[in-house]
């Protein structure tokens, strides 16, 4: 109890030194925290409030523990309703049944605590040896609490515990199928498609799968869930005879519908429908997909053809603006948000593929053999750290469903912040590394994430990032390369009598418009490429950081600590040293660091490594 026979104690004046002289007053110690009196309390009202000192002290009076209450609840029920870790703990060793059934459901404690979402007494419970299989009065078993209320780490862990995802109640429903029904996050539904739960069971009841249920509920986190990631079927009929696509369809035009499923469905009725051949085309992937591909190589070939054309500029401007509202009008048609991030991707090799072709036709004959040379010898550099940075690993973190299900486990039977997000993905279900990061685009976790890149398709992280910064040196080489063989073309073919510049450049265009507007596309990427290079040279090497951190330092708490500076800095001349693993003949000292196994746990003693 708190002492209050010092009737100033409250106000901190009680025992109070006066100050010595002029200085300031010693500071005070806090006031002790108020104890609340738990000895009038029974044992069931003192497990409920988690007074463990009352209930240690009923218990060794003699209290039997499996002593159930007027609800025939027993103390460990009451002791996992409310988390209550400790008295959970104590009971145990005292011989609690840790599968009593007990209240209006017949609930076990697991029970009990998988309902509320308590992942420490559950935990706690199964570890014990409490059967998770077990069913309430309303033939639900543990699994199907935890779905149905959306506690996604207790989800987790059952089926990490050997819980089947897919083991149905007593009415056929399975976890899948509640968690649709009931939760509007995208978790636990993805989460149970990741861990292998199958969308196709239907229930004994209504034979509704779990589409049916998410479109009853009208949830469109779960329907795009289902259709988009877990490859539902819109085809299966329930006991009435009724399918998800036929229910969706009737509710295509409604606001809860979301668009990329309102194309999934339009795709799948006109794929059906073997009569209109070509909107079957608008909608077949492989279709949509070569469209992408070949609409930029396309694109420029007219563009230039319209600008050779013998005729007025305004006529010439006017085919143009109608060509690209055109090619507007049908990549809005044919590509859907996959096929618009490979797009920029085809607009590149669409670009580069022409430099070539106009090399070879118009500039090689003016600038010689040797300068050719020179202009492949560069493009050689461009394709191979092109490819590397497209088609290698940029540092996916993977795991097997063993290596998965033992992390989840192991975070949840720690005491060092379980699920949270800093260090644990719930999308691949894997510990995140420091500096890595989950990519939305490519749906996957990357070790030393800097961003995904379209112009090569691929995220950039730690292994290949240096081929990155590679590429886009020597794309500045190569569009620098055109751009003067373009000039040197102009100045042997196409002589300027006006000297001045703006009169140069007209002459020019005029005199071969396809060079000309080859040469305004390699202005163009030189131009961006080369704002893009000096910020990630400034990132890496004098900041010390990725593209991701300098945009979200305020949520990574290493950065907030030192101010928002990177912590990883070790001055530029050794920032470059690490990246780029040069050592200057034995001057500087690259520390290598595989990111990819860099846990949040060691962060200190790392960080402490780059201070």
């Amino acid at each position: 109890m708190y002492d209050s026979t010092c009737g100033a104690a409250a106000s901190g004046q009680c025992g109070k030194s006066q100050p010595d002289g002029d200085g300031p007053p010693p500071r005070e110690p806090p006031p002790a925290p108020l104890e609340r009196d738990y000895s009038g309390f029974d044992i069931v009202k003192a497990t409920q409030y988690g007074a463990f000192a009352r209930v240690k002290e009923l218990v060794e009076a003699g209290w039997d523990v499996n002593q159930p209450d007027h609800e025939t609840v027993t103390l460990l029920h009451w002791a996992a309703i409310n988390n209550r870790r400790e008295i959970i703990q104590y009971l145990l060793t005292k011989g609690a049944a840790v599968d009593a059934v007990g209240g209006e459901l017949q609930s076990t404690p697991l029970h009990w605590a998988t309902r509320q979402g308590h992942l420490e007494a559950t935990v706690l419970l199964v570890r014990a040896g409490a059967d998770p299989s077990l069913r309430d009065a309303e033939g639900c078993a543990c699994l199907h609490l935890a779905a149905q209320f959306g506690h996604t780490a207790v989800v987790a862990y059952l089926v990490a515990r050997g819980v089947a995802p897919d083991a149905a109640d007593a009415a056929g429903m399975t976890p899948l199928m509640w968690a649709c029904w009931k939760v509007s996050a995208v978790d636990p539904a993805r989460l149970l498609l990741t861990l292998g739960a199958s969308p196709r069971p239907a229930d004994r009841s209504h034979g509704n799968t779990a589409l049916h249920w998410a479109i009853l509920a009208r949830n469109t986190t779960a329907i795009s869930t289902l259709i988009l990631y877990g490859d539902a079927s819109l085809d299966v009929p329930n006991l009435r005879g009724v399918t998800p696509l036929a229910m969706l369809q009737a509710n295509a035009d409604s606001l809860w519908v979301g668009s990329k499923v309102a194309d999934k469905i339009k795709e799948h009725s006109i794929a059906a429908n073997k009569r209109n051949l070509f909107r079957r085309l608008t909608y077949d992937k492989k279709f949509r997909w070569w469209c992408v591909v070949v609409m930029p190589f396309i694109a420029f070939y007219l563009t230039g053809l319209v600008l050779e054309m013998d005729a007025l500029y305004a006529v010439k401007a006017f085919l143009l603006v109608c060509f690209y509202g055109a090619l507007h009008f049908l990549s809005n048609l044919l590509f859907d948000d996959d096929l618009k991030n490979i797009f920029p991707l085809s607009v590149y090799l669409a670009t580069k593929v022409w430099f070539y072709i106009t090399w070879a036709v118009f500039v090689a004959g003016a600038v010689g053999a040797g300068a050719t040379l020179l202009f492949v010898l560069c493009s050689g550099a461009l394709w191979y750290t092109f490819l590397r940075s497209w088609r290698s690993d940029p540092g996916v973190i993977s795991a097997s469903r063993q290596d998965k299900l033992r992390t989840i486990i192991e975070l949840s039977e720690s005491s060092r912040g379980g699920f949270e997000p800093a260090r644990f993905c719930s999308a691949c279900l894997v510990r995140r590394p420091l500096r890595s990061k989950h990519c939305s685009v490519c749906n996957r976790c990357v070790a030393k994430f800097d961003h995904h890149c379209p112009w090569v398709g691929n995220c950039i992280g730690a292994n290949n990032h240096r081929y990155f910064i590679g590429f886009l040196a020597s794309l500045l080489v190569m569009c620098a390369w055109m751009l003067w063989g373009g000039a040197q073309y102009f100045a042997a073919e196409c002589p300027a009598e006006d000297a001045r510049a703006p009169g140069v450049l007209w002459h020019w265009c005029r005199c071969n418009p396809w060079l000309a507007w080859v040469m305004l596309n390699a202005l163009f990427h030189l131009f961006w490429v080369c704002v893009l290079t000096c910020c990630q040279l400034y990132l890496v090497v004098c900041l010390g950081m990725t593209t991701n951190e300098q945009l979200n330092r305020s949520r990574y708490r290493h950065f907030v600590a030192r101010g928002g500076r990177s912590p990883f800095t070790r001055g530029p001349l050794h920032n470059c040293a690490d990246f780029f693993g040069v050592r200057l003949c034995g001057l500087l000292a690259p520390r290598a660091r595989d990111w990819a196994a860099a846990g949040l746990d060691d962060a200190e003693p790392m960080l402490q490594h780059y201070v």
